[in-house]
């Protein structure tokens, strides 16, 4: 059997230097296009393939970073996976994904740590104290996506994190309903202590409050489809099926519990969406935009949180600063799933976007 070509033979081949070679290989080294030519047609009459293995070993940088996810069913997060991956590998780095349980990493980090993993992104979970200064003290830079760490736990750590302006977004559902006349309104909540369900229903809340309005009724929904459509039964069932009584319109907090709210109002209680019952969901993954649903949605700019994340990983793996949380700006996008109360005519056209003066915030 023949062996397989070395880099040195490559570098001979191409009259470069080895070092010249390594560079051609990887992504974002400074080479000239003439040397990186030179030395991909020696590669390629050679047949050399590099060996990321063994260029682990020299680097002692393995070129893997690890995503840690709880579960795929939510929509939103295959988006990420493919965005994140794409980002990545531009930058000459890999992902491995790993699934852990929805509260908490601990099942899968001593795992992830044994591949020598370069950074880790944490997306639909959280992370403990004591597990971010485990992987602190292995060097290996963590970012939260879509989650903030518990700052009094971490505040020492090396975790940075990515999220939407869950705060704003809240309030932005709360200023529609309110400005399109709804007083009764309900809210079906995510995990309970997720930072993004705190947020969202802490801003909703706050703008309800400021017009002098709480939340006719609330139930848990724990972003699960199953327990979603659970949750929405008991907001509209008993005393809150009359009409005089039952929520006018519902804030979800993310789209895939009001895609299952919206299948339940319908086909199981036989009300229309938006002309009985409003409802707004979080996230504006591509289903909202079906014309089964229609869904008016606060958006997540996936790719700008994406590119934070990458960014952030880059800082932690190469400079090494202080831990950063940067907030992305959402907005409304408004389509077809929120009309009036019954006894006010709509005066709004029904799918446009809203876009808030907003700047990122970093802190």
């Amino acid at each position: 059997m023949k062996s397989a070509a070395t880099a040195h033979e490559v570098a001979r081949l191409a009259k470069v230097s080895q070092s010249a070679v390594s560079r051609s290989f990887t992504p974002g080294a400074s080479v000239s296009e003439a040397t990186r030519a030179k030395v991909m047609a020696a590669a390629s009459a050679l047949g050399y393939r590099p060996n990321a293995l063994a260029r682990s070993l020299i680097t002692r940088r393995s070129g893997i970073v690890a995503l840690v996810m709880s579960y795929l069913e939510n929509q939103f997060y295959p988006l990420v996976i493919e965005r994140l991956s794409q980002q990545l590998q531009q930058r000459g780095l890999h992902v491995l994904m790993f699934i852990g349980d929805e509260s908490e990493a601990s099942s899968v980090i001593d795992e992830i740590l044994q591949y020598q993993v370069d950074g880790i992104v944490m997306a639909s979970t959280t992370l403990s104290p004591e597990l971010a200064r485990h992987c602190a003290s292995a060097g290996v830079p963590i970012v939260l996506f879509n989650r903030v760490p518990d700052i009094e736990g971490l505040t020492h750590s090396s975790t940075s994190s990515v999220t939407s302006d869950n705060h704003r977004g809240g309030r932005l559902v709360a200023d529609l309903l309110l400005q399109r006349g709804f007083r009764r309104i309900a809210y079906l909540a995510g995990l309970e202590n997720s930072s993004t369900n705190l947020q969202r229903e802490l801003g909703f809340r706050q703008a309800l409050a400021e017009a002098g309005i709480t939340p006719c009724a609330r139930a848990v929904g724990n972003y699960d489809f199953g327990q979603a459509q659970q949750a929405t039964r008991e907001l509209f069932t008993g005393s809150a099926s009359r009409a005089d009584l039952r929520p006018e319109a519902v804030f979800v907090a993310n789209d895939h519990m009001a895609i299952a709210a919206m299948d339940v109002l319908r086909t199981e209680l036989g009300l229309k969406v938006p002309q009985d019952v409003s409802v707004v969901g979080f996230d504006d993954v591509p289903q909202a935009a079906w014309g089964a649903y229609r869904l008016t949605t606060v958006v997540q700019d996936v790719n700008d949180m994406v590119a934070a994340t990458v960014e952030l990983l880059d800082e932690q793996m190469n400079r090494d600063p202080l831990p950063r949380h940067v907030v992305v700006p959402c907005r409304l996008a408004l389509r077809d799933s929120v009309g009036h109360p019954a006894n006010q005519p709509s005066t709004q056209p029904a799918s446009r976007q809203v876009r808030p003066r907003l700047k990122p915030n970093v802190r």
